[in-house]
């Protein structure tokens, strides 16, 4: 069918069999939306061009003009304002392609201003995918698809586009007040300076109006629902079905029936567009992973610790209690903990940082397996409150999930700077075991193992997460809860012979005995206690006595810290050592190199105080060593000191992880490799 030039809407009837479906094609420059109804009898009414009973949006065959191309992984990247759901968006497609069976990494990028003005570089929020149908270990370098919703999420995202990579711009967005918000004089659609990319300009705003508008919902409701248009195409562009997000909007928008067909219809839009326009000539499928056979979901960092601390509070038969500030990038701890009431959690939101700690060390001494949870200006609070814990001897997970800083810095960027805090922060001697999870899966066991070892050895316990963890997703395999070893927790009851300081010989743990319990009457605070009794006491050798005992119990705990195995070459000409949230991209990278023939090995550390007790000896294996951190060097420094190996650190600062191609680079360096491989 022809269409005069001047017209803008018309109706359309189109046949198949004995069904007869009524069209209103919305057409621009380029551009056609259809909007269908089934229509009763196979009459065709008008209202202004729009049937007022259109409920559903054309699904058209797919045109032999568009061909489907079989991929091994891509990234893409969604961008917008902080109001334009760009999370909500990258969630769902994630969602979506984890149900597929891809195996995925994800970076959710938030903007550090609450309220930053909208359409300014600072409001800019992105939400970054990997998915493959190999083994993935980070969010990806380069991006093949970005989404932009307006000019300042293209003018900070567009350099991580590969050349001839996929560019859906919102172009509704891209008028002259647009451009100067975004410190722009020219619009990239007209100047060709997006010539190496494959544009399409997307009137998103308008074609999302045209779909909802006989829903009768205002402007500014329909505007809201143009991220899921976008997130349609996506689903087209890359063969993935509506269905997940179909029942996340259901189940969302339950008690209000017009938001979630707005919604509904907005997603189905976006995927009809690509199919009516033919506005992709290459549509893309990517199989899913071989992972190993199991129960999956998809899970954030905070949201596996979360489950880990439940799951350990079952496993030792102790009610879980949960003292917190909420502090980004931490509070989503909080948030997920207070759902688990009927499991016996009790979770308190305290009035700042120290009530939320000195709660937590009244719950454990209570009888609670207790934590609290931070990021690090509210490690900075808890200081003292971590010392009377030490001293008092009593089981305590804190967790830090870093962010960086000094002081406020970048609340909502990652780093790996608190590694020196974790480790000697506090006044005096007051050592601590710290433990670092790796992966937003490994953050599960990283909660378990830390309650483990705080209620064996009755000693607080800091876990180390960071932004980029905490946000970040992966599929992650459901154990078998019978698998979880058993936690064994043992009250003191009997009076006879009780001494609230008599040591275990083996962990150096002292009783735990609860409060109210007849004849186990002792003393607890911060003041020094003389060894045994606990009473107060300020004799020197006793209190030196005491501070060594402290700090042998923390050592005692390598017992229970397996040997480490580096990954890749067991000896070599060089080795990576790393810990925290780099284990991915590193991993990646030392992969890449070992298939060009390097002879790379990768130690990976969890327990970073104590260190496992073979790391001295596996250092001597390489000829160089290698530390990438997200700091100025911290780990580096603990290993120069207690080793004396001639080490080099990695550091980047940037709130960012590193990228694959950065760690190759300078693997190629020490190597002494010239030239580009990549």
């Amino acid at each position: 069918m022809l269409f005069p030039p001047s017209m803008s809407h018309c109706g359309i009837l189109i046949s198949v069999g004995s069904r007869r479906f009524a069209y209103e094609a919305i057409l621009s420059p380029h551009r056609l939306i259809l909007n269908r109804a089934t229509l009763p009898g196979g009459e065709f009414k008008e209202s202004g061009g729009l049937s007022q009973e259109m409920s559903t949006l054309a699904e058209v065959p797919p045109t032999s003009k568009t061909k489907r191309e079989v991929i091994e992984r891509a990234v893409i990247r969604f961008a917008g304002d902080s109001g334009d759901g760009m999370q909500i968006t990258g969630s769902q497609f994630t969602n979506t392609v984890a149900l597929y069976g891809n195996d995925i990494a994800t970076f959710p990028d938030y903007p550090a201003e609450i309220r930053a003005p909208a359409g300014t570089i600072p409001g800019v929020s992105g939400f970054q995918l990997h998915f493959s149908s190999n083994e993935v270990f980070t969010p990806g370098d380069a991006i093949d698809a970005l989404i932009a919703m307006n000019p300042a999420a293209l003018k900070v995202n567009v350099g991580d586009l590969k050349a001839n990579g996929i560019l859906i711009v919102n172009s509704d967005s891209f008028k002259e007040s647009d451009l100067r918000k975004a410190q722009m004089t020219v619009s990239p659609l007209e100047d060709h300076s997006l010539d190496k990319y494959r544009v399409f300009p997307v009137e998103l705003q308008r074609m999302t109006r045209a779909a909802l508008q006989h829903l009768g919902i205002d402007a500014k409701a329909m505007d809201r629902c143009k991220n899921f248009f976008a997130l349609g195409m996506c689903y087209w562009l890359y063969n993935r079905s509506t269905d997940p997000t179909m029942r996340w909007i259901g189940e969302k928008f339950a008690k209000k029936p017009l938001l979630m067909e707005a919604n509904k219809l907005a997603l189905k839009a976006g995927y009809s567009y690509c199919e009516a326009t033919e506005a992709f000539q290459i549509t893309y499928e990517i199989p899913p992973a071989q992972l190993t056979p199991g129960l999956y979901r998809n899970v954030s960092g905070n949201q596996a610790l979360a489950m880990g601390f439940v799951t350990a509070a079952q496993k030792s038969g102790l009610h879980l209690f949960l003292g917190s500030y909420p502090i980004t990038p931490a509070s989503d701890i909080l948030h997920e903990l207070s759902q688990y009431k009927n499991f016996g959690v009790f979770t308190f939101q305290a009035e700042d940082e120290i009530a939320a700690i000195t709660s937590a060390i009244g719950a454990s001494y209570a009888g609670s397996l207790a934590i609290t949870t931070t990021s690090g200006p509210g490690m900075a609070l808890k200081t003292e409150a971590l010392g009377l814990a030490v001293a008092t001897e009593i089981p305590l997970v804190i967790c830090d999930i870093q962010r960086g800083g000094p002081s406020t810095g970048l609340p909502t960027k990652t780093e790996q700077a608190d590694l020196l805090q974790a480790l000697f922060g506090r006044n005096s001697e007051a050592p601590i075991p710290v433990l670092a999870a790796a992966t937003p899966g490994d953050c599960f066991w990283i909660a378990l193992e830390a309650s483990r070892i705080a209620l064996k050895y009755m000693i607080p316990v800091i876990v180390l997460s960071d932004g980029y963890l905490a946000n970040g997703a992966e599929p992650w395999r459901i154990p078998k809860v019978e698998d979880i070893p058993a936690i064994p927790v043992k009250f003191a009851k009997d009076p006879v012979g009780f001494l609230p300081y008599r040591r275990d010989p083996q962990t150096l743990a002292r009783p735990w005995a609860l409060p109210g319990t007849p004849g186990l009457e002792h003393r607890i605070g911060g003041l020094e206690k003389q060894d045994g009794t606990g009473n107060v006491n300020y004799e020197p050798l006793n209190h030196e006595n005491m501070v060594r005992i402290r700090a042998a119990k923390v050592a005692a705990v390598v017992q229970d810290i397996p040997n480490v195995l580096p990954e890749g070459d067991p000896s070599g000409d060089l080795l990576v050592v790393s810990w925290g949230s780099t284990a991915g991209s590193i991993t990646a990278a030392v992969k890449a190199a070992r298939a060009r023939g390097c002879r790379i090995g990768h130690l990976h550390l969890r327990y970073l105080n104590p260190l496992p007790g073979n790391v001295g000896e596996i250092l001597k294996r390489y000829k160089k060593v290698l530390v990438p951190e997200l700091n100025m060097g911290q780990l580096l420094w603990v290993l120069r000191a207690k080793y004396l190996v001639d080490a080099v650190g990695l550091n980047k600062i940037q709130g960012r992880p590193f990228k694959q191609a950065e760690l190759e680079q300078k693997f190629d360096e020490m190597l002494g490799i010239q030239g580009n491989h990549r």
